[in-house]
């Protein structure tokens, strides 16, 4: 959900973390359709925190809460937005958040009116040709109400000639190049679609007969609904009174689902494509411990996304696994305006060393990426600080080297530190005493594939390897950079 023109980006907080640009999710067929879709957009807060939205349709009209903030804070006891939603079926987004302001035009799902019946849309992913495609659209007289990649998606699917809204929106996709999950409600059908790589994922689940769509299994396991299965790449679900129906209108690819999902993304209890999050994070550290061992006292995760890695690698290794890094969190976007007499603190907020754990030691500290390094330089000079007498940076993904254009927000490839440095410079610069990466073998090794035969099925490992399997039409036609870098994050 890319915002498409440069006017209102805003830099992410620090801009050393690499952000899941959304997370939705649908229920069709229950009395507490709204209120277990706030539930499901809870369990899927961490992959969008700036703003969240709910759409619902009761009796001949649609309904929409649309606001910024946490869910919890939008949708909380006696929340009157959450009173407001009425209906058998809902569906909910959360957005990527950004530093500062709000944009209530791009929070979703976003809602129009259409020939035949109103439809709401809520997308997680990105489209690498909506800047050509919004372009010619306006040319024809369209009037955009967002900046966002979605709205392309229902003006191509408000303009299509076929007559059911189902054909009409499959229209709209087959016009559309990118990465997208996205979950759909009319007045009488919910709609899922994963775009044909797969490359985001969306999942099928059953509470009482209500059939549910949703990014993580986390947000069925929150409302105990039953897994039923992974939506198919390509595959289009209409979801009716009579139950669901599979198509397959769109051309199929070779599987392309995004690696860093496993690596970041999704939460550690999660199962996507039939792997659980938690366990691919140990194997990940186990490959990384038996790639680059160090000699040292402690392995020490860089917390919270580095535990699982940290304690596959303290298994691996033999190394002792302890918390020498405390997180705080309970700390807010707008905790306190940071100016350039503090500004050297913002670490702290987030992350404390327990001294008397580290002072002395040699530690192996585990994480689960490097993005601009400015982080890690801080956090490996706060564990010296703390007293460490060695520290060897392990990290439990390839260099990241490139921009990812579906639907993870990278800085340009001149702002990664990788694309930038050698892994020697890159040591210099965050002081360490030594630093590696799993390879990206081990990382497929980890991950129960073979990433050497170029046969065998891959991962989207773009911002590893540079190799982008999905067009990258505005690139190609001067769009400088990450999209959603470059426009505000819908």
């Amino acid at each position: 959900m890319t915002g498409l023109t440069g006017d209102d980006h805003l830099e992410p907080e620090d801009g050393d973390t690499l952000h899941e640009e959304c997370g939705v999710f649908g229920i069709f067929g229950h009395p507490d359709a709204a209120a277990l879709t706030v539930l499901g957009l809870h369990a899927l807060q961490h992959r969008g925190q700036e703003a969240a939205g709910i759409v619902s349709y009761d009796r001949g009209q649609f309904i929409a809460e649309r606001h910024p903030g946490l869910v919890g804070d939008i949708f909380g006891k006696n929340s009157a937005h959450l009173a407001s939603l009425k209906g058998l079926y809902a569906i909910g987004h959360n957005r990527y958040s950004t530093a500062g302001g709000s944009f209530v035009r791009n929070i979703q799902p976003l809602f129009a009116d259409l020939t035949g019946g109103g439809i709401a849309i809520a997308h997680n992913g990105n489209l690498t040709n909506a800047r050509a495609m919004r372009a010619k659209l306006v040319q024809e007289g369209a009037i955009f109400q967002s900046t966002s990649d979605t709205e392309v998606i229902i003006h191509l699917t408000a303009r299509s000639s076929f007559g059911p809204v189902v054909d009409k929106l499959i229209d709209a996709l087959k016009q559309v190049e990118g990465a997208y999950s996205l979950v759909a409600l009319t007045s009488k059908k919910l709609i899922g679609v994963r775009d044909p790589w797969g490359v985001r994922p969306l999942v099928l689940g059953n509470l009482e007969g209500a059939y549910i769509l949703a990014s993580e299994t986390v947000a069925l396991d929150i409302i105990g609904a039953e897994f039923v299965r992974d939506i198919d790449p390509g595959e289009v679900v209409v979801i009716t009174k009579d139950g669901i129906e599979s198509y397959r209108p769109l051309m199929p690819q070779k599987s392309r689902f995004c690696v860093f999902e496993y690596i970041y993304f999704a939460r550690p209890d999660s199962t996507v494509e039939g792997r659980n999050v938690y366990e691919a994070r140990k194997r990940i550290g186990e490959q990384l411990a038996k790639e680059a061992p160090a000699a040292a006292d402690l392995v020490i995760p860089v917390p919270d996304s580095g535990v699982p890695a940290a304690l596959g690698y303290s298994a691996a290794s033999g190394v002792p696994f302890e918390f020498g890094i405390i997180r705080n969190h309970y700390v807010g976007r707008t905790f306190i305006e940071p100016t350039d007499g503090i500004r050297h603190f913002s670490v702290r907020r987030k992350h404390n060393p327990n001294r008397a754990m580290l002072a002395g030691k040699r530690v192996v500290l585990i994480d689960d990426s490097i993005v601009r390094g400015t982080t890690s330089k801080k956090i490996v000079q706060m564990v010296r600080d703390a007293g460490a007498s060695e520290v060897h940076f392990r990290v439990a993904s390839p260099p990241t080297k490139h921009s990812c254009f579906y639907g993870v927000d990278t800085p340009n490839e001149q702002a990664l530190l990788a694309h930038e440095m050698t892994v020697e410079q890159m040591t210099r610069f965050i002081g360490a005493d030594t630093l590696a990466f799993v390879s990206m073998e081990g990382l497929y090794r980890a991950m129960g594939q073979d990433g050497r035969d170029p046969a065998a099925p891959r991962f989207c490992d773009a911002c590893f390897s540079g190799d982008y399997p999905i067009r990258l039409t505005d690139s190609a036609e001067g769009a400088d950079g990450q999209l959603s870098f470059l426009a505000e994050v819908a």
